[in-house]
């Protein structure tokens, strides 16, 4: 004789329960900032035989500005205009 198992309702019995929707992510606007500000004083600082290798300037280049977008506006455009200048230079100086 076979037997019949009764199976929850679900996926062949892998009961997962209920389905959650995960809470978005939100930075603290803080801890952006320093880390902006900290890139921003890195290339500030660069000067002769520059220490950026040509893998973090990419990294830089790519990284900061959607890092920005997190802040208000204004000062997302005033970091992405010290940003943009500064990065030119860094290049200048690695050309």
């Amino acid at each position: 004789m076979s037997e019949v198992l009764d199976t929850p309702k679900g996926q062949l019995g892998f009961d997962l329960g209920e389905a959650t929707v995960p809470k978005a992510y939100v930075p603290d606007i803080d801890d952006i900032r320093t880390e902006l500000n900290a890139v921003l004083d890195s290339l500030r600082a660069a000067s002769g035989t520059c220490a950026l290798d040509a893998r973090l300037i990419r990294f830089h280049k790519t990284v900061f500005p959607q890092m920005a977008n997190w802040l208000p506006e204004q000062e997302r455009v005033s970091m992405r205009a010290a940003f943009a200048a500064e990065i030119g230079r860094v290049e200048a100086l690695k050309a």
